[in-house]
């Protein structure tokens, strides 16, 4: 657990670092994110962002895990 732990941390900060370069790529902006807006409201949902990053993960965990 406390490897894990760890593991967690150092991702949050190397992606803490690389946020301006990781802000570049379109993230949260794809086709396929839904956004709302009216007058003051402002509803975003992120669908194909979320199933990039679902995926970018699944990959990376199955191929740390072998």
């Amino acid at each position: 657990m406390g490897r894990l732990l760890i593991t967690f941390g150092i991702a949050l900060i190397a992606i803490g670092l690389l946020w301006p370069w990781l802000s570049k790529l379109g993230l949260g902006r794809l086709p396929g994110d839904i956004v709302i807006e009216r007058g003051d409201f402002r509803l975003y949902i992120p669908i194909t962002t979320s199933l990039l990053v679902s995926a970018g993960l699944s990959l990376l965990l199955w191929l740390l895990d072998r």
